[in-house]
């Protein structure tokens, strides 16, 4: 009998009784490993119900307790480091080795929501008139929900829950229903940290279940990682209801490449910054701008990049399969159609077979050159291990090109010149910036800020931003009045002097 993963409701695991449901499927072998519900609309319901009467309790368990359970889960998650990669690796396809890197970008977000007691701090002034105190507090929203996607089942829930959780909220989670089966294993031990019954919650599903968080009007955010189409949807029907919504989406990450970077750093980076992950990245450095001399270094990045090695994950190789064969097919004809638009193909991944793996999803490293805006390969977000080769003259006219792309998740340069840095971070247009470091994706002390369109709402995830999210701030002004002090008369004026 193929397993089949549960809803979390009120602090127990339930079948679902919905009709519809899909495989879970190993993309390296095409093994089915689990059969996930697309949960019913009452089953969303019970779900945010269950959310709501715990809020009640929730929000008012003291800040040092939250945090405690939180020391607790990073403490669990540490644990299990091996056996979540597994997991992770079987249903995903990346490998062992990034699989473990994504549970810890998102133990990193666990370990900071410990931190809450710091985090959630209000500000307070004294006598701002006469007799007058005015102080805020960072007080929880309530019900709050996420939807996170297949290419980092561990990392993205980590960045969502644990933040809304310490915070005082309640959540409601939708996994990847690609790759469901991590993100569960990290609910069961967050359940064995000590988060309490309907504190936190899973459905599982599609659009339906999409629509329902976005539309439910006990839900008072909604995060979201994940396509443009797909977030530009969430955050329109999500804030229409009345909700906060914050949505990081697609991407087109550019790295400039001066001729006076270091090279063999810049080369080595950028190969590992475009093919890793299989390109499933939404901070995958995937167009390669060379300035000047630099243009002629492209030998050299094929040569690297048909290096590298591909497999299945659980193998360790340099890169693991595409989540399905769809996306497979897709990235194929995206290849295809830029040679047809008069890209030059460098080095062709496509048709790519791993003996012992002749089911599986791979697309090897794939590089085109010549790459012009306009083609289907650069206008679009491939999301898969495919590099784009640009050329420009000045480091001036490689800036322009990128402000002229209308996505701003992250860009970079590589370069030994502090001038030509400094004016790179200052002109370009993009929200996380990384000066010879290919994915400048920040730590959580500091909150991702991805922007134009590659994000919409003003508050990032993790870091402090998120605490501004998930809280209200409550502004309180009090006077407490001496009886010999009182004057006894009727003031009509709005002057508190």
């Amino acid at each position: 009998m193929t397993p089949t993963v549960k809803l979390l409701i009120d602090g127990r695991f339930v079948d679902s009784t919905t009709s519809e449901w899909r495989d879970v499927v190993n993309p390296a072998t095409q093994e089915v490993l689990a059969r996930v519900p697309f949960a019913t609309r009452d089953e969303v319901a019970r779900a945010v119900d269950s959310a709501k009467a715990a809020f009640a309790t929730w929000k008012k368990t003291p800040i040092g307790a939250r945090a405690r359970i939180f020391l607790k889960y990073q403490q669990l998650i540490r644990e299990h480091m091996k056996e979540l990669a597994a997991l992770l690796t079987a249903e995903q396809g990346k490998t062992l080795a990034d699989a473990e890197g994504d549970i810890f970008r998102g133990l990193e977000v666990v370990e900071h929501a410990a931190s809450i007691g710091n985090l959630q701090l209000g500000e307070y002034a004294e006598n701002v008139a006469g007799g007058v105190d005015t102080y805020t507090v960072q007080q929880p929203l309530g019900v709050c929900a996420g939807i996170t996607p297949f290419n980092f089942p561990a990392m993205i829930p980590l960045w969502m829950f644990p933040m809304a959780i310490a915070t005082g909220n309640t959540f409601v989670l939708k996994p990847s229903e690609q790759d469901p089966m991590v993100t569960m294993r990290l609910v069961e031990l967050a359940l064995e940290a000590g988060i309490p019954p309907g504190v936190l919650n899973v459905v599982h599903g599609g659009p339906e279940v999409v629509d329902a968080l976005c539309d439910h009007p006990d839900i008072k955010a909604v995060s979201f990682v994940g396509s443009t189409r797909v977030g530009t949807h969430v955050y329109q029907r999500a804030t229409l209801s009345g909700k906060r919504a914050q949505c990081m989406m697609g991407a087109k990450n550019h790295a400039i490449v001066l001729p006076d970077a270091h090279k063999e750093q810049a080369l080595n980076q950028l190969v590992g910054a475009a093919f890793g992950a299989a390109g499933q990245r939404c901070m995958a450095l995937s167009v390669a701008i060379l300035v000047g001399e630099a243009r002629q270094w492209i030998p050299e990045i094929v040569e690297r990049a048909r290096a590298l090695k591909v497999g299945a994950g659980k193998d360790n190789p340099d890169l693991g399969p595409v989540i399905s064969a769809a996306a497979r097919e897709r990235i194929a004809a995206l290849i295809g159609k830029g040679v047809e638009q008069g890209a030059r193909l460098e080095l062709d991944g496509r048709n790519l077979t791993v003996p012992g793996y002749e089911k599986g999803n791979f697309v090897g490293p794939t590089i085109l050159a010549g790459v012009k805006p306009g083609m289907a390969v650069y206008d679009q977000e491939v999301f898969g291990p495919v590099l784009c080769l640009m050329e420009a003259d000045t480091l001036d006219e490689a800036i322009a090109l990128i402000n002229a792309n209308p996505n701003g998740n992250g860009t970079a340069i590589f370069t030994q010149s502090g001038a030509a840095a400094r004016r790179f971070q200052e002109d370009i247009d993009v929200g996380q910036v990384g000066i010879n470091v290919p994915i400048p994706v920040p730590v959580p002390l500091f909150s991702f800020t991805g922007s134009r369109a590659s994000k919409l709402g003003d508050l990032g995830p993790y870091g402090k931003q998120v605490v501004l999210f998930y809280t209200q701030t409550k502004t309180v002004t009090s006077r407490w009045f001496d009886d010999a002090a009182s004057s006894g008369k009727v003031n009509t004026t709005i002057s508190l002097r």
